[in-house]
């Protein structure tokens, strides 16, 4: 599904943009305590955060809705994205997950210090039928946020039009029944943790070369650091020096979430995961024999092991 970049309606200023992504950094930060974790310890230390990039998840099928057939998947973020004035910088496919995913990089990004965005989709036509169905029945009567009428409504009153963006990062869809829940993740966990989460944030990613302290020079301290101070960190950092990019995470947090009884359609708590906190080192990689410049991109092989850290067997 090669990516075609489009010339949106509408560009935002970089500083909503930045303002948005620190309302979902607040928001994410408040539910997932290794994030706070870690700025409290490079803070200490006397460094700075920076995130180097935000995923998000999403659904590639089409259903009605009251603007029409829409996509739940990267087109529907991807058009945000655009408005919000990134430019897709790359693309990745992950045929045994039934994954693609693109990333966006902000032309504004150093001066403004934007995030670059990762967003994945889930082929869902590539799924069982059954499983299909499933999905389907779930996401029905969904309630999409059309960004471009908040933009048309708030214009440039930067606070009210943030909290309106940032809206669209929820669930627009019912809870799903738990037994729907429990037989999608025995397929797809990417699937099942979808219809749980909708567009909230899949992880921010903490940016080591930009945490300017020598107590945490690299991403090995770095993650040795959080280790110290009980954060359950993933056994193996991804990546190598030679590819330019280095990455790993924290474990994902679980959370209490909302879902549907099978008989009686109320509202019941169940445990499941949400997000984990990132952290990635980039290096610098050759362009010929003369020239060298900082890795910008993603690796799919390394994406794909991240991809599994919110996995919850049952």
């Amino acid at each position: 599904m090669p990516f075609i970049k489009p010339t949106p309606t509408y560009v935002m200023i970089p500083e909503i943009t930045r303002h948005l992504w620190e309302a979902l950094w607040f928001e994410y930060s408040s539910r997932v305590s290794y994030a706070r974790t870690y700025q409290k310890m490079i803070t200490a230390a006397g460094g700075t955060i920076v995130n180097d990039h935000i995923a998000f998840r999403s659904l590639r099928m089409t259903v009605d809705a009251p603007q029409g057939k829409v996509n739940l998947g990267i087109e529907y973020l991807g058009k945000l994205a655009e408005a919000l004035g990134y430019e897709a910088s790359g693309e990745y496919s992950f045929a045994q997950t039934h994954l693609y995913a693109r990333h966006y990089r902000h032309p504004q990004q150093e001066e403004f210090d934007l995030p670059k965005l990762f967003i994945s989709e889930l082929i869902v036509d590539e799924l069982p039928e059954e499983i299909v169905e499933l999905i389907h029945q779930t996401v029905a009567g969904e309630n999409l946020l059309s960004f471009l009428a908040i933009i048309d409504t708030f214009g440039d009153h930067t606070k009210h039009l943030v909290q309106q963006l940032q809206k669209i990062f929820t669930r627009p869809w019912q809870p799903p029944q738990y037994s729907v829940l429990q037989e999608v993740n025995q397929v797809t966990q990417y699937g099942a943790w979808v219809l749980l989460h909708g567009y909230a944030v899949n992880h921010f990613t903490g940016y080591v070369n930009r945490q300017n302290t020598p107590q945490y020079p690299d991403i090995d301290t770095t993650a040795s650091g959080l280790a110290k101070l009980g954060v359950p960190m993933k056994a193996e950092i991804e990546g190598d020096v030679t590819c330019g990019l280095r990455q790993t995470a924290t474990q994902a947090v679980t959370e209490v979430v909302t879902v549907l009884d099978d008989t009686t359609s109320t509202a019941i708590q169940i445990p499941w995961t949400y997000a984990y906190y990132e952290i990635a080192q980039r290096y610098m990689v050759d362009v010929d024999a003369s020239q060298q410049v900082l890795f910008d991109g993603f690796l799919g092989r390394n994406a794909q092991q991240l991809f599994e850290m919110t996995r919850l067997d049952l």
